[in-house]
């Protein structure tokens, strides 16, 4: 048998990691259902074709085939893994439109894939929390201020770093580059986007190569990408650099709006950021990306925005707004850096002790009583002495042991015994039909360390 190792880029967490994991997505589940949106889970997989039609995505795409299936020719019917949750959402729109009510509100929290080269927070295959709103023909435009507000309410909540939200608009972007006369503004903005990674003479030499641009445009792109705003001032600063063009008009009301809007609701959680572009082409207006203040070196944890034409069926339009959290991203640095952890690497809140194999039926009844009054508890595994029976329960964390009454034999299931808070020393009668312990110790809470 050859040698087991972890294999780069599929995380597993440990079962204390996995409990955060399961805390933070419920608490996301409530939240997105508080705001009335719908669970949904797609197929993992969606045809070639449709995975590649919108953005440079090609070399990340894992391709599915059979075992014995030789490979030579992909063509458009293969099946890829999907690499994110919008471009099979919009497939499943088009395919349902007839049994859905517009405007249609769901969340998804699903596993995706991508082949990119695994490091810090970036792995290839890893978990989305997804909202989106989809309309038919038009979507108004409140949606763009409600969606990054509702992601601002879902994360505050839990015990993670505070979060900024930088949010800009393509058609600021685009009609910038138009203004300025640049032959390709879509890859300007691909350029654009890669300026939290590279430094920014690379970007203007991206400018020139890919997107056709002089110099001097590639120095007036580096100066709009500059600037970075908390309030409305951004336009004073786009003004002052001398384009001018419809769609940039266009932008700049929209941002301003959403701007607004965020300062009433969260104050400071938006930044308005004019180098947040988004690399994948199926968006059209306003766009985010989310960062974790203290923790910006490893980019954003979630991100999305308007896509105005993904969704499209013969003359019938489908636009929508959605933001994509990546929950694996988020929870793989805070592992990382050991800043987020459970009480206990266990459910289990009581190990009753077993005094005997032959009292194995009466520490059962009493387990289950405390289980029916939702209090989580498991059997001691062997009848050891009572000493190692409570190291066992240190060991895994589980804060009380149960010890019967009578020597676990009474017959009518009564539950009662004494109850020990191993922490403390601390051991009372009890009955397990009436006893329950403080709220912080039902079930494991987690814990973040700044």
């Amino acid at each position: 048998m050859s040698r087991i190792g972890p294999l780069s880029g599929f995380p597993e967490w440990l079962p204390s990691q996995r409990i955060v994991e399961q805390h933070v997505l419920d608490h996301l589940r409530t939240t997105f259902e508080l705001y009335g949106f719908a669970p949904l889970e797609t197929r993992a997989v969606e045809p070639l074709s449709q995975l590649l039609r919108k953005g440079d995505t090609s070399k990340e795409v894992y391709v599915l085939r059979r075992l014995h299936d030789d490979g030579a020719d992909i063509d458009e019917d293969a099946l890829g893994l999907h690499f994110d949750m919008t471009v099979p959402f919009a497939r499943y729109v088009l395919e349902h439109a007839g049994k859905l009510q517009f405007p249609f509100r769901r969340y998804q929290i699903q596993k995706a894939w991508r082949g990119e080269r695994p490091q810090e927070g970036r792995y290839r295959e890893f978990l989305q929390a997804d909202i989106d709103v989809v309309d038919r023909d038009t979507l108004p435009f409140h949606y763009d201020i409600e969606i990054p507000l509702i992601i601002g309410d879902a994360l505050r909540a839990l015990p993670l770093p505070p979060i900024r939200v930088q949010v800009n608009n393509r058609k600021l972007c685009q009609g910038f580059y138009q203004g300025l006369g640049i032959p390709d503004p879509e890859a300007a903005l691909r350029a654009v986007d890669k300026s939290d990674k590279v430094p920014p003479a690379v970007v203007a030499e991206l400018l020139i190569t890919t997107a056709g641009a002089t110099e001097a445009q590639a120095k007036a792109c580096l100066a709009l990408a500059e600037i970075a705003t908390e309030d409305t001032s951004f336009v004073d600063a786009v003004r002052a650099l001398g384009v001018s063009d419809p769609l940039l008009d266009e932008g700049l009301d929209e941002l301003v709006r959403v701007m607004e809007a965020a300062r009433e609701y969260q104050p400071g959680l938006l930044v308005a950021d004019l180098k947040i572009a988004r690399g994948l082409d199926y968006y059209t207006g306003t766009v985010y990306e989310t960062r974790m203040i203290g923790y910006e070196r490893v980019g954003s944890i979630c991100s999305g925005g308007r896509y105005d034409n993904l969704a499209t069926e013969g003359d019938v339009r489908y636009p929508g707004n959605g933001i994509s959290l990546g929950v694996s991203r988020m929870l793989g640095v805070l592992f990382g850096a050991g800043a987020l952890s459970a009480s206990r690497s266990v459910p289990t809140c009581v190990l009753v002790a077993l005094p005997s194999e032959e009292s194995r039926v009466a520490c059962d009844r009493i387990a289950a009583t405390l289980r029916r009054r939702g209090i989580a508890t498991e059997v001691s595994p062997s009848a050891a002495k009572f000493g190692r029976q409570i190291r066992y329960a240190e060991r895994r964390g589980i804060p009380y042991v149960w010890f019967p009454g009578d020597g676990g034999h009474e017959v009518d299931g009564a539950g009662g015994g004494e109850v020990k808070d191993i922490r403390s020393g601390a051991q009372v009668p009890a009955d397990a039909s009436t006893w329950t312990p403080p709220d912080e110790d039902l079930r494991p809470r987690v814990i973040a360390a700044y």
